[in-house]
């Protein structure tokens, strides 16, 4: 019994301590509960969703994502123009100091481009964010089946053309019809 105890907190000293350790890595910034958007099989495009932590003392900005299941990775947030919600690429996504940023349907997300094979649920990928301080923050995350009903229009898809927007996105063409 005594065993299983020292084992156990064994266990926990050591996920504690790698999670510093990743948390120093990338300069105190973490990511939690990760996943990416399963897409049926004509779908070009999806979205990675996650909360991002900040534990250090200095405001960060997320200002690159890359992912090798897309050929384009690109951070976007969902803005209300005129009582319709549109889908735009953004520069970067503050993460304040001591706080965190939650990354959602519906408002900001890493956006995968011209997805090279269909993500399934269950399949595992792997995206990069790039700090503005040059630190990179690793994600690996699984693919979910989750609902539409939070994308730009009811009833939209991702399956819309938004890498042959070459990042004028806004147009409609990202998830759906306007």
């Amino acid at each position: 019994m005594k065993l299983a105890h020292l084992l156990t907190a064994a266990f926990l000293a050591t996920s504690i301590n790698a999670a510093r350790v990743a948390a120093a890595a990338t300069n105190g910034v973490t990511v939690e509960n990760a996943y990416a958007r399963a897409v049926p099989p004509t779908a070009r495009n999806s979205g990675a969703f996650m909360l991002i932590r900040n534990d250090s003392d200095q405001d960060r900005k997320v200002v690159v994502a890359k992912s090798d299941v897309s050929e384009v990775t690109e951070l976007h947030n969902h803005i209300h123009d005129n009582g319709v919600m549109r889908m735009r690429r953004v520069d970067a996504i503050d993460v304040p100091a001591h706080g965190s940023v939650e990354l959602k349907p519906g408002s900001y997300h890493v956006m995968l481009i011209d997805l090279k094979h269909q993500i399934k649920p269950g399949e595992a990928i792997h995206i990069d964010l790039t700090l503005d301080d040059g630190s990179t923050v690793p994600v690996d995350l699984r693919v979910r089946q989750v609902g539409m009903g939070m994308m730009m229009n009811k009833g939209a898809s991702m399956g819309g053309k938004c890498g042959a927007m070459k990042g004028k996105c806004g147009a409609g063409k990202c998830g759906g019809a306007r």
